[in-house]
């Protein structure tokens, strides 16, 4: 385990220091951060509508073990 902790932390050092080295290497990461909340955010709240919203638990149930059902 100690082993593995070492390895990463050297990864993250190694990441770490090369963007610092970088001029444009803040402005990357900006640019990283905003194309991250647009995919995860803005196209999740328009395009990826919560199929089970607005049903009673009960009709969840059923529509989870529907799709759940192996087809025969």
């Amino acid at each position: 385990m100690k082993n593995i902790t070492a390895s990463l932390g050297g990864i993250w050092r190694f990441y770490r220091d090369g963007f610092r080295q970088m001029t444009w290497g803040r402005t990357l990461w900006c640019i990283i951060l905003i194309k991250l909340f647009i995919m995860f955010a803005v196209l999740r709240l328009f395009f990826f509508k919560p199929a089970l919203a607005g049903l009673t638990h009960d009709e969840k149930v059923e529509r989870v073990g529907q799709a759940l059902q192996a087809p025969r």
